[in-house]
Formats: structure tokens, C-alpha cells, sequence
């Protein structure tokens, strides 16, 4: 009789190039896939949100829907439940009388935590545990270096990386798996047991933009290297943020585990070998180093990246003004280019590269809030949330590179004003080049124009002179 497996699946939502899958069904071994909701991940925080918003939760929801489609179709299912998953898959093993249990290794603590109370608490059971490693596009083994001298600097990390290591293989996807079979693998959603708001409840993301799950990951990759050839011009096209085609938008599947990312080096490969090969396709494979980059240095500096002052400890005053946090977080600062990042955050869970840089160093440099508030905010509600990337480039923006100004990024990177347009329909009463800096109209002037949704800043920067200077030339000469 063959054993019977637990594979608990986790950031790692796919089939494709899975060793947890691909342990778990040698030599024929009965597999039950799971996935938990882990309750803690839903709780509200003092800041008045929840954790992870019903955005996020949609987002996820219809990634496992994809990944329960995907079982079926090579003769399994996934189970899914709700509670904490050191309470749950101990009494999985018990039930199943499952002889081991495979999942993939996480990296801060608030999931490493996990992996250690359920070690502790599967003591008493005879059940194996295997954690492997599977986030990141190299191999932890395979680093040049040990966990405590990670380079604290990306460009140390990628070129001693990249010179001393090679992304292993990816593994095949299987065609069969012997599930253990159950009478009911659980309700997908766990919408009820989440308790989510009705106002929570009229939010979603952009599933027209940002479709979930594994398939339209692969659809995805496809199009956006072979099909499109978009690859070749990414480099180009990144720092735009309006349209879905600017970017590869791989962080999402990247996110959930429903991409792998030694895939995406592969197939980037493959198309520089047979199509094409230039500073685009090079930077798209440096994004996913970067990724790993900052798994990594999770790795070697852990909470710190949670701390006031960053994994650095940098010293610095941050402002409890929850007044100037909401205005930030419900894109009411009166800043355009700012605000309407914030809308398209809200309406669809995502934000473009820029957005985050620009929205970022607002809130730190402009308005001195705590920039944890605004990294725990893009936790909520970002589709894509990674939560080393996200905290480390939070740490990056608002402690460790200049200030960015929204004012003259707003023209450079958006001229025509058409992002901004794009979330902040009013303003197109507007002429061009005003909707850069409604605030130059008087309160009469804006009214005229039948504007009144608008909010002025509180403060107008002196570092922002120079840049309204010249939006002012561009108004005065209708360009």
C-alpha cells in the first residue's frame, strides 16, 4: 500500500516546476494538496484596515479556484480550509494517518513561526516533515555566500550571484497525480468564515487586467515574450501606468507562487536565443534577480525590515498624523499624479512601478508619516504582495535613496496627462497641463470649471518650485 502525502501548499499555487508536487507524487504515493486561509491573515489592524483586504482575498480566491481546475484535470482536487494550519495539518495527519507532510519554506517570521509550532506540534505524531526551498529564482544552496553575509547591496548580490551560481532546471509538470479521496474538499471561497463587510464586499480587483492563477500565468509569459514581443521593449515602457502592457505584469503570479520564476529566466533565455537579445530582455531577468535579492536579505536581516528605522536602523522622525495618512491612502492630497496612483491602487489591487516610488516618498519625505502605515497599506490591498519585496522597497524609498518629486515625475512620466485622466475623470474639465497642478486655480476658477471634488494640498513643497515653474511655461504656451 503506497503512503499517503500532505502537501500543504502555500506561496507555491501551480503544477508547473513544483518540487513539493514533484516529491510528493513519486512512486505513485497518495497525495492530499491543501490549502488553509490562515485566519490571522484576515484580522483588522489598529490603522483601521484589514490585513489583507477582500481584494487581495479575491485575488487569491480565484488563483486556487484555477489551481483546483488544474488537479482535477490529472485526476485530484485540492482541499481547502480555514483556521491556523499548525492547528489543522497535524489533525490532517491524524485523520489520513499521513506518514509526511511537504511544504514549501517560507522566510520571515510571521510564516517561519508557523513552520516551527507545527514541527512542535506533529512531535507526538510519526509523520515526516520536508520543507524545501522553492521561492526564489536561485537556490539557497546554490548562493555564493552564507545567509549572514548576503550583500546588503543589490548590486554586490546579483553580480557575485550571477557569476558563481546557475538557476537549477525546472521540473516537469505532472499528468497524474493518486489523490486522496474525500467526500467534500472544502468550499473554495471561506467567504462567510472571513466575515467580511457588505462595504468590503462592493471592492475588487482589475480581472480584466490582472486575471488569476497559473493559466493565465502561462498565457501570460507566452504573450508577453513570443507572441508580443513586449519583452523587447520593457525596459522602455516600465515606468509608464496606464494600460496593461507596459510591464510584464508577472508580480502577481510571481506573488502566489502561480509563475515560477526559474520559468520565466528560461523563457526569457530561450527567446534571446531564438528571436532576440537586448538591454530588455536583460532588464527583465534583472527585475527577477531583484526579486530574489530581497528574499535573500529577508533572510539575513529578518524583523529588521519592520523596525522605525528600517533593516539599517537609519535614524529618523516619523509623524502619527492619521489626518495626512487618510489623505494619502484615499488619494486626496491634491497632488494628481499622487492621488490618482492611490485611486488605481483602490479600484483595481495594483499600482504601477512608478506609482510606488512616487506615492512612497510622498508620504515619508513630503508628509513624514510612518512609512510602515503606508507599506502595511500596499500589504492590504496589492494583489502582487510579496511581502520582502514590499517591505524592503518601502525600506529603500523611504530611508536609503533621495526624495522623488511627484511634481516633476507627474510631467515626465505623464505629460499628456492621460493616467491621470484616466483616475481622476474630473479634472478633465480641465485644460491639459492644469490637471498637473489643479492648486494654481483659485477656488472661483475651479468651480467655474464645475470642479468640486477636488482637495488642495495642505502644503505646497519649496522643493516643488522649479517643477511648477515650468508646468506653468507649459500652460502659458499651450504646448
Amino acid at each position: 500500500m503506497s503512503k499517503k502525502i500532505i502537501y500543504w501548499h502555500r506561496c507555491d499555487l501551480r503544477l508547473h516546476d513544483n518540487e513539493c508536487l514533484h516529491l510528493s507524487c513519486v512512486d505513485n504515493q497518495q497525495v492530499l494538496p491543501v490549502y488553509i486561509y490562515d485566519e490571522r491573515h484576515y484580522q483588522n489592524l489598529d490603522l483601521g484596515f484589514r490585513k489583507t483586504s477582500y481584494q487581495r482575498y479575491l485575488y487569491l480566491k480565484d488563483t486556487l479556484n484555477d489551481l483546483r481546475e488544474s488537479y482535477k484535470k490529472i485526476g485530484g482536487n485540492l482541499l481547502i480550509l480555514f483556521g491556523k494550519p499548525e492547528d489543522l495539518l497535524p489533525q490532517l495527519v491524524i485523520t489520513h494517518q499521513c506518514e509526511e507532510l511537504i511544504y514549501q519554506k517560507e522566510i520571515m517570521s510571521e510564516e517561519t513561526s508557523v513552520e516551527s509550532q507545527l514541527e512542535i506540534n506533529l512531535k507526538l505524531t510519526p509523520c515526516k516533515i520536508t520543507a524545501i526551498w522553492g521561492k526564489t529564482l536561485y537556490h539557497l544552496d546554490d548562493l555564493p555566500f552564507a545567509v549572514k553575509d548576503i550583500p546588503l547591496t543589490s548590486k554586490a548580490f546579483r553580480i557575485n550571484t550571477s557569476k558563481n551560481a546557475e538557476p537549477r532546471a525546472v521540473f516537469p509538470t505532472p499528468t497524474f497525480i493518486n489523490c486522496v479521496q474525500l467526500s467534500d474538499y472544502g468550499d473554495i471561497s471561506q467567504k462567510s468564515k472571513i466575515g467580511f463587510t457588505e462595504q468590503e464586499l462592493q471592492t475588487t480587483y482589475d480581472k480584466k487586467a490582472f486575471p488569476a492563477g497559473e493559466t493565465a500565468a502561462l498565457q501570460r509569459l507566452q504573450y508577453y515574450t513570443f507572441d508580443s514581443h513586449l519583452v523587447e521593449t520593457y525596459k522602455w515602457t516600465r515606468n509608464k501606468s496606464l494600460g496593461v502592457d507596459f510591464s510584464s505584469k508577472f508580480s502577481g503570479y510571481l506573488a502566489l507562487g502561480s509563475l515560477s520564476p526559474r520559468l520565466v529566466y528560461f523563457t526569457v533565455k530561450e527567446y534571446e536565443t531564438k528571436i532576440k537579445r537586448n538591454i530588455s530582455t536583460w532588464w527583465l531577468i534583472f527585475e527577477v534577480v531583484w526579486r530574489d535579492y530581497f528574499s535573500f536579505l529577508g533572510l539575513r536581516q529578518g524583523d529588521k525590515v519592520f523596525f522605525q528605522g528600517g533593516h539599517l536602523n537609519k535614524k529618523a522622525v516619523w509623524e502619527e498624523n492619521y489626518e495626512l495618512f487618510n489623505k494619502w491612502k484615499n488619494g486626496e492630497t491634491g497632488i494628481p499624479f499622487v492621488d490618482a496612483h492611490m485611486k488605481q491602487l483602490s479600484r483595481s489591487g495594483f499600482m504601477s512601478n512608478r506609482g510606488r516610488v512616487n506615492t512612497a516618498s510622498f508620504l515619508a519625505y513630503d508628509y513624514r508619516v510612518d512609512w510602515r502605515w503606508g507599506a502595511a497599506w500596499f500589504e492590504s490591498l496589492l494583489i502582487d504582495y510579496d511581502v520582502c519585496s514590499n517591505w524592503f522597497n518601502w525600506n529603500t524609498q523611504a530611508l536609503h535613496i533621495y526624495y522623488t518629486n511627484p511634481v516633476h515625475q507627474s510631467v515626465k512620466y505623464d505629460k499628456n496627462t492621460d493616467f491621470i485622466s484616466s483616475e481622476l475623470d474630473y479634472l478633465n474639465k480641465l485644460s491639459k497641463y492644469n490637471r498637473h497642478a489643479p492648486w494654481l486655480l483659485t477656488d472661483e476658477e475651479l468651480s467655474d470649471h464645475g470642479i468640486n471634488e477636488y482637495h488642495r494640498p495642505v502644503e505646497i513643497y519649496k522643493k516643488w518650485n522649479r517643477s511648477i515653474i515650468n508646468i506653468e511655461k507649459l500652460i502659458t504656451s499651450k504646448i
